[in-house]
Parts: C-alpha cells; structure tokens; sequence
C-alpha cells in the first residue's frame, strides 16, 4: 500500500466551496478525494506540456541549424500564418 502523508491546503472561499459542493453531491467521497483526483488531471497536463515544449524545442533546434548550414528560404508571413493555422486545427483535433 502506498504511504500516505497528510497535508493542509488553504484554497479561496470559491474554490473551497466548490470541493465541499462536489462532495456533498456525492461525486466524491471527500475533500481529497477531490484533490487527489485534480493532481492526477493536473500531470497529465502538465506532462502534456512538457511533451510540447519539447517537441518546440526541437523544431528551433532544426531551424537554427538549418539557418547555420544556410539552408534558407525567402520569407513568406502567408505561409507560416497558414501553415500555423493548419497546426492549430489539428491541435484543437487532437485534444
């Protein structure tokens, strides 16, 4: 069984009640259950964005080398505008 350690959390009135509410709805048995479960949501996110910004980073690192070994082309906002809005739908797609 995993170890458990007991913390206090201090949250603003509206975010306390909002737990409180949950539970006494019934979709939790408790106030940390609740919490528990909003860290969960919260790595996944935040490795999510992690994988992102990794992701970012290797396309800058791409780019730079490709601008050191000069490999260029003329500037287009057009078409990084566009190619931005086609990464854009297929994010909204994929989340």
């Amino acid at each position: 069984m995993a170890t458990i350690e007991r913390l206090t959390v201090t949250l603003p009135a509206e975010m306390a009640s909002t737990v409180k509410g949950v539970v006494e709805a019934g979709e939790f048995a408790s106030a940390s259950e609740v919490i528990r479960e909003a860290l969960r949501d919260w790595k996944v996110k935040r490795e999510l964005q992690l994988h992102r910004m990794a992701a970012l980073k290797l396309e800058i690192d791409r780019g730079m080398s490709d601008v050191a070994a000069g490999r260029l082309t003329e500037f287009d906002a057009e078409r990084i505008m566009e190619r931005g809005r086609r990464i854009l739908a297929e994010r909204s797609l994929s989340d």
